[in-house]
């Protein structure tokens, strides 16, 4: 895949697969580098050196000076929470201005946004989807209701007023019907229009800045946030995100058309995590879970919750391969099985008795799904130092090439550590 110009990367788990390690590195080549969905809800950490970044809204390739960072239409903005990422970027010395643009098309994530998903979210007691509480939902809600704000609509300032006071009002109606306490819509009218200067001097046509550096002939990346079985269609619905997290909504999240993409790159860790609540098949039982968790620091980078942990999940992985294209994987987080004695792999579920080789679309079913797994030596040597395939210990390459039989899909990257120079490219890879 040497002529893979144009490249989207997804998570292929349930989000956290280390999308923005993977994306940092491969940015070092690339020129563009376009968000197509989610919006602060993302947490892509990134380690340079001896520091670590944290990055919400703005693309992972913004570490790496002379690429233009891109956010698309199918995001969701915070301008508050945009602005505050690229101050904290600009005051530890990275270089942002002119670098970073945003969809005119782009939708707007407003505080009433996210006082409404949290108190959705209390409301919903013990039936809890595990939201972030960013407001991601209710601004894709306003999205499709056509209730939205976009970047362009700021260009008219009274009439962004009137949109913004219309929308704290309907927001109110349904705070207040939830037991929550209402927005000022004056205020909330200011302090989004007190951005409005920052924010318009960075609106563009995301597509057509794509398309023009692709008729360059130059690299572009689409980065994705959350996971494969976090889609709205295609996840673990409800327990889902609210758009659509798989590589067919990087065309239509960036504005550019599906022929213009030539390979999709799936982020998987060498095992699973998952935030919040819905089924996790190859969870597992404490302290082994405990264990894990703690060896790979499994802590949500947006909200500081521990990751529920568990074995490789090659039916998800598949599933994944399979409704995203992937033509290529990245393996996250070698290391942290550095030291366990065997490693599990899921291959098939049994469900009441029968065997599936597929993820059932009944989240019930699933629930009760019963992993069928296959155990190999653990490699008990340290990988950390590992900067060739050859250089990793026999066992730890069986069980990556069984990792690549079971999906279908082969290995283009492993990484074996957070630091840039930790991930190892194998001979396939663009």
């Amino acid at each position: 895949m040497a002529d893979a110009r144009c490249l989207v990367v997804v998570g292929a788990q349930w989000g956290d697969e280390g999308k923005g390690k993977v994306v940092d590195v491969l940015a070092e080549r690339a020129r563009v580098i376009a968000r197509y969905q989610g919006g602060p809800n993302a947490g892509h950490t990134v380690h340079v050196g001896e520091e670590s970044f944290v990055l919400h809204q703005i693309p992972s390739g913004v570490l790496h000076p002379g690429t233009l960072c891109l956010l698309g239409n199918g995001v969701v903005l915070d301008p508050l929470q945009f602005f505050a990422e690229l101050d904290e970027l600009r005051a530890r010395g990275v270089e942002v201005d002119g670098r970073v643009r945003v969809s005119w098309r782009a939708h707007l994530l407003l505080p009433y946004h996210r006082c409404l998903d949290r108190a959705l979210e209390e409301q919903r007691g013990a039936a809890r989807l595990g939201t972030t509480g960013r407001g991601i939902g209710p601004a894709y809600e306003d999205k499709v209701a056509r209730h939205g704000l976009r970047v362009v609509d700021l260009v008219d300032e009274t009439r962004a007023a009137d949109q913004l006071r219309a929308g704290t009002d309907r927001a109110n109606a349904r705070l207040r019907a939830l037991g929550a306490a209402p927005l000022d819509p004056a205020q909330v009218a200011a302090d989004v229009l007190a951005v409005r200067e920052r924010l318009l001097p960075l609106g563009a046509d995301t597509g057509r800045l794509v398309i023009e550096a692709l008729d360059r002939g130059e690299r572009v990346l689409l980065e994705g946030a959350q996971g494969a079985l976090l889609d709205l269609d295609h996840g673990t619905y409800p327990y889902v995100t609210s758009s659509t997290t798989t590589a067919g909504g990087a065309a239509v999240g960036v504005g550019i058309g599906p022929t213009r993409i030539d390979a999709v790159l799936g982020v998987v860790k060498a095992y699973t995590t998952r935030v919040g609540a819905g089924p996790l098949p190859t969870e597992l039982p404490s302290p082994e879970q405990e264990r894990l968790r703690e060896l790979g620091g499994e802590f949500g980078a947006t909200t500081g919750r521990p990751r529920r942990c568990g074995w490789f999940d090659a039916v998800v992985v598949r599933y994944a391969a399979r409704v995203n294209g992937l033509s290529g994987l990245a393996v996250t987080k070698l290391d942290v099985l550095d030291t366990l004695p065997e490693v599990r792999l899921a291959v098939a579920y049994e469900v009441d008795g029968e065997r599936l080789d597929e993820v059932p679309a009944d989240l019930d079913a699933l629930a009760r799904a019963r992993p069928i797994y296959e155990t190999l030596p653990g490699w008990q040597r340290p990988t950390a130092q590992a900067r060739r395939w050859t250089e990793l210990p026999p066992a730890a390459q069986a069980y990556l090439r069984r990792v690549e039989e079971l999906t279908g899909v082969p290995l283009w990257f492993v990484s074996v550590g957070s630091r840039r120079d930790q991930m190892l490219a194998l001979p396939a890879a663009p």
